[in-house]
């Protein structure tokens, strides 16, 4: 990389590994930000990429479908000029029965310096990182955590606003069953951000005020958006209501989506967010899923950008 686009070397980096937020402080989430500040400058050249990791090796590893992670990640190690090996369990050896230890195994012996992978098992990258010399990067493992995203976000809300320490934030929907909600929390907490998680109670569970000291909960939307600074919006799974938490969709939109007349009660000039894809007039009316305040596309191209700093830290990337 030029001197230009020279982020803080990467020497102080502690973590082989990226499992969810839980285990990262203010420095790290900082140096994070500060790397994928470097990567934007690059990703704004009209020649998209430097030959960082030439000879290096990343593999998406996916047992659930995806298109935003992998194809952000794909794009940010290409942009490193590291080679990558796309994989998905379908297509793998993993659907005739190959154990996650054994794939580990097999891709380490194949030279593959950092394997991204989903799994719909929570704990999965942890099973991995321990049987393994890669560096594991957890793109959604079950309902637990979604470290990538979390960063993407907060990276995403910095951007626009300037700052994180002091911000309000409300995350609304589906908690429950949401990775997003977990990382985020994590992360908002270590950067000083004061957050309400809200949704219908059979989606809210009480022991996140246990887990995450701080955190307030809230079934009425239009009270936790009182003075919000970011409205994230959570994706609706449709199974939930034949599962029979919801009474119905109509009735979760008419209480939970985040249109003009909700948002207005948030602080002016407040954010809105969703980790996509959104389920178009369910979680966001359109009017707000399309407007000024959205951080949707901005949250999609950062995604390029931190996944590249995450890749350049843990590769050992030295300016």
């Amino acid at each position: 990389m030029s001197a230009g686009a020279t982020p803080a070397r990467a020497a102080r980096w502690g973590h082989p590994h990226v499992l969810d937020m839980d285990s990262f402080s203010l420095p790290d989430i900082e140096q994070v930000m500060e790397t994928a500040d470097a990567m934007k400058e690059v990703l704004g050249r009209p020649i998209k990429r430097v030959p960082t990791f030439r000879g290096k090796t990343v593999a998406t590893l996916f047992y659930e479908p995806s298109t935003r992670t992998r194809a952000s990640f794909e794009m940010a190690a290409k942009n490193l000029s590291a080679d990558v090996v796309s994989m998905a369990a379908a297509t793998s050896s993993a659907a005739k029965g190959e154990s996650l230890v054994d794939t580990m195994r097999t891709l380490e012996a194949m030279g593959v310096d950092v394997i991204v992978m989903r799994h719909p098992q929570s704990g999965a990258p942890y099973l991995a990182a321990r049987h393994t010399r890669c560096g594991i990067i957890n793109g959604g493992d079950g309902w637990h955590a979604h470290p990538t995203q979390a960063l993407l976000d907060l990276y995403s809300i910095r951007e626009r606003l300037g700052r994180l320490a002091g911000l309000r934030a409300v995350i609304v929907g589906d908690i429950l069953h949401s990775r997003v909600a977990r990382s985020n929390l994590y992360g908002m907490a270590a950067s000083g951000v004061e957050v309400t998680v809200c949704g219908p109670p059979t989606l809210l569970p009480p022991a996140f005020a246990t887990a995450f000291p701080g955190v307030r909960l809230e079934t009425d939307l239009d009270i936790a958006l009182d003075g919000a600074d970011v409205v994230m919006a959570l994706r609706l799974q449709r199974e939930r209501q034949e599962a029979g938490l919801l009474p119905s969709m109509e009735e979760y939109i008419a209480r939970y989506q985040i249109n003009l007349r909700r948002l207005s009660l948030a602080h002016p000039g407040a954010l809105v967010m969703h980790p996509g894809p959104v389920n178009q007039g369910v979680e966001l009316s359109p009017e707000v899923s399309y407007g000024a305040a959205s951080l949707i596309k901005s949250q999609v191209a950062n995604g390029v950008a931190v996944r590249m700093a995450l890749l350049y830290l843990i590769l050992g990337g030295e300016g």
